[in-house]
Formats: C-alpha cells, sequence, structure tokens
C-alpha cells in the first residue's frame, strides 16, 4: 500500500476491496522505500462512511498537526513552513485564508470562464487531429496537460508564456518518487517571460545522489517562490481579477503574511493544475476500459451531467490524504491514539460496496454519486466546479470530432502511491 512502485501496474482495487471487506481500518506500516526513511505507521480509513466521518472532523482529526502528506516532513522546519497552507490548515485559520479565495470559484465565477475553458478544449483537440482523418496522439501529454495550464494561467493569472513552468513544478512536487518527473524540465525559458527567467535561475540541482531537495520544502521549490514574488510585484503594480490579485488586494485579518502567500501559491500552482491533468487520461481511460458506456455518451451527450462525476469516481486521482488525531478516539470501534496518522483511502471510498452498486463498473448515468475525489468537509476542493467543467468540455470536443478512439499502446502510471497519475496514454482515432 505504501510502495509507490505498486501504482506503476495499477492500483490493488483487489487488496482494498478485500482489507475494506473485513475492517473498516486497518494499520499500515511505513518500512524505508527508495532511499526515504521508514515512518511510524498509520491507520488506513477504507470505508466511504469512516472517511466522510474523518474529514469532518477536525476537532478530532486535524490537517494541522502533521500536515497532510502521509510521509512526515523531513524536519521540524520544514513542518512549521507547510503548516501555513490552506490545505493544512484547521478551522478557524482554514476559513480566514479560504473565504476570499472561494469568491473566485462561485458558480457565476466558474460560469464566466466556461467559454474560455470550452474554447481552449476545441483549440487543443484541432490542432492534435489536424486535417487527417485518423492518426494517433498521447491523449495525456497533448490534450490533458495543457488544458488545465491554459485554465490555470486564466485563473491565477500567469502569463500564458510561461505555463508550463507549472507543469515542471507539478511533476517536480507529485511525481517526486518517479524518476521520470522528479527533475522535469519541459519549460522553455526563451519562449517565457522575463520573470520566468529569473525563477529559473533558483531553480534547486539534483544533489551527488541524483535526487532534487524535497519538493515540500521551501529549498525544493525556490524558483516557484522566486515566481510567485515577481508574479506579485506585477500584480500590485496592474491588478486583475486573477486570484493572485484578490488575495494582494486583501486587508485586515484576511491579509496573508508573506509565508501564506507563498503557500497559497504553491497549493494553486500545483493542486490546481495536477488533479484535473490525471483526472482526464483517467476518465478516457475509463471510457476506454468501457466502450459501452462510451458509445452511450457519444450517442446521449446530454448524460455528460451524470457521466463526468462518475468517471471521476471510477479514476480518484488523489488516492489518499492525511490527518493528525488530536486526542484518544475511535474510528468505528477502532480505538485511535492521540498523535496518531490517519490516512483516509479516497480510492478504497469510491469503490465502497456499501454505497456505490457494482462499484468497479463505469455506469455514466449513476445517480445518486456521492465520491469523494474532491474530498469532504471544510476542504471540500474550491476547483470542484472548474474541474468538471474541463473535464466535460474536453472529452465532449474530442467525442464531437471523432467517430472512434481505442488504445494505440499500453498507458504508463506515475510511480506515486498520492497522486493517481498517467505519464502516457497513447490513443489512436478516426473520424469517421
Amino acid at each position: 500500500m505504501v510502495d509507490p512502485r505498486t501504482y506503476v501496474d495499477g492500483v490493488p482495487h483487489e487488496l482494498l476491496a478485500a482489507l475494506r471487506a473485513t475492517s473498516p481500518v486497518v494499520w499500515v506500516e511505513e518500512p524505508p522505500l527508495l532511499g526515504l526513511p521508514g515512518g511510524p505507521g498509520f491507520r488506513l480509513v477504507l470505508r466511504h462512511a469512516d472517511v466522510t466521518d474523518v474529514l469532518r472532523q477536525p476537532e478530532l482529526f486535524s490537517s494541522w498537526l502533521g500536515a497532510t502528506q502521509v510521509r512526515d516532513p523531513s524536519s521540524a522546519e520544514d513542518l512549521g513552513y507547510v503548516r501555513r497552507m490552506m490545505l493544512n490548515l484547521d478551522p478557524p485559520e482554514h476559513g480566514r485564508l479560504r473565504r476570499p479565495v472561494a469568491r473566485s470559484f462561485t458558480p457565476r465565477a466558474v460560469a464566466a470562464l466556461e467559454a474560455s475553458i470550452r474554447a481552449n478544449a476545441a483549440m487543443l483537440v484541432d490542432r492534435v487531429l489536424g486535417d487527417a482523418d485518423e492518426g494517433v496522439f498521447d491523449f495525456a501529454r497533448d490534450l490533458a496537460a495543457d488544458l488545465p495550464l491554459l485554465t490555470l494561467a486564466d485563473v491565477l493569472g500567469v502569463p500564458e508564456a510561461d505555463r508550463w513552468l507549472l507543469y515542471d513544478w507539478s511533476n517536480r512536487v507529485i511525481g517526486f518518487q518517479d524518476p521520470d518527473y522528479a527533475v522535469s524540465a519541459a519549460f522553455d525559458a526563451r519562449t517565457g517571460t522575463e520573470a520566468a527567467r529569473e525563477a529559473l535561475r533558483q531553480r534547486p540541482a539534483p544533489g551527488p545522489d541524483g535526487r532534487m531537495p524535497d519538493p515540500r520544502s521551501r529549498a525544493g521549490m525556490a524558483d516557484l517562490y522566486a515566481y510567485a514574488h515577481l508574479l506579485a510585484e506585477s500584480k500590485r503594480r496592474t491588478p486583475g481579477r486573477d486570484v493572485m490579485s484578490v488575495l494582494l488586494a486583501q486587508r485586515g485579518e484576511e491579509r496573508l503574511s508573506t509565508e501564506e502567500f507563498e503557500n497559497m501559491f504553491w497549493l494553486f500552482a500545483v493542486a490546481g493544475n495536477e488533479t484535473v491533468r490525471n483526472g482526464l487520461p483517467g476518465a478516457m481511460i475509463a471510457l476506454l476500459e468501457h466502450p459501452a458506456q462510451l458509445a452511450r455518451l457519444r450517442r446521449e451527450p446530454a448524460l455528460f451531467d451524470t457521466a463526468v462525476d462518475e468517471l471521476l469516481r471510477w479514476w480518484t486521482p488523489v488516492m489518499v490524504f492525511r490527518r493528525t488525531a488530536t486526542v484518544d478516539t475511535t474510528i468505528a470501534g477502532t480505538p485511535v491514539r492521540a498523535g496518531e496518522k490517519v490516512v483516509v483511502s479516497f480510492t478504497s471510498a469510491n469503490r465502497d460496496e456499501r454505497v456505490f452498486a457494482e462499484p468497479d463498473r463505469l455506469d455514466v448515468t449513476r445517480h445518486p454519486n456521492p465520491h469523494l475525489a474532491f474530498g469532504h468537509g471544510p476542504h471540500f476542493c474550491l476547483g470542484a466546479r472548474l474541474a468538471r467543467c474541463q473535464l466535460r468540455a474536453l472529452l465532449e470536443a474530442l467525442l464531437a470530432r471523432t467517430a472512434g478512439v481505442s488504445y494505440a499502446g499500453e498507458p504508463a502510471y506515475l510511480r506515486s502511491n498520492f497522486q493517481r497519475g498517467v505519464k502516457r496514454l497513447p490513443i489512436r482515432w478516426r473520424r469517421h
């Protein structure tokens, strides 16, 4: 369960189902792996009802005490720094940072972005297909990587020319366990802004062992933080309606400290990109694995209203999140001691037979669908509407322009026990 190499071959759904059937909570050891030290172990929460119980009780299961990544930060200094991230705060501090940002993700705000998202999706699909009647492309790289970058550039206020910086940052953070991604350098500085080139001068270099510094430490992402401050200078001179301008305009108790601002930029630049980027090829894989459902969606595009949530449930891009018990307590009758790590499995909860009939089967008409791909409770994903919009726009654009899609090779999965990532997804398509 903790070895990232397991997930190169796919999620062990059969193991999760077997564990879920015997106990709602299991103890998982954390041995040393891939050059990283071992950990104290954790309680893995497997069933839907218990996952939601943990997530809606921050007074019992804290995001702040140990932060939200399963692996403990390497030092007390690193823990102290990431504790200033909205993702790693508990109420009421969490609400202080969330409120101003939430105004950028209301239904009205997302509706205003929808036209540009659809236009970008259509542009990307047309670029990939060209004038040919059939062909092969990499769905993960050629389509799924770029749409969330374009969207995030709009939302965050990053110049479009710099958007592939976000791609490299996401790779380094989410893919630090994968040698293909840990030293990602896809961004071409010659095509970006001067701020991007200046930030790249502070990009960390691999150590003697070839490993990059821990991307959860400030030193491990020095180029990201340098860029954040350069962008902030630009926004102070010429504010816009983007999230960065909104944050910089806050006063009073909602004013961000330097550490909070840096962490907020990290959160949007990485988390705002990565979940959609992996949810998109995951949705494509779900449809390719269920050709009857794909055919039905082609015939009845109105089913996208329910299909998008079912695709997210079936794939579940973020597999786990961590909390820390604040006091001695219990989960589904299982004793939990104060200070113990409690890790909720969204992957397991989204296949829980107690909630979802035939959970391993994709059903684009499934309703209701209380999946947990966006989390639950105070930390429910702010960008959920935006993510749904992007999935729908790209898949609709592709299906509208093709008569058939199929595998052109085996997908390649990310070596990660956190993000269910797709590195390559070769697709064969035809127009008629």
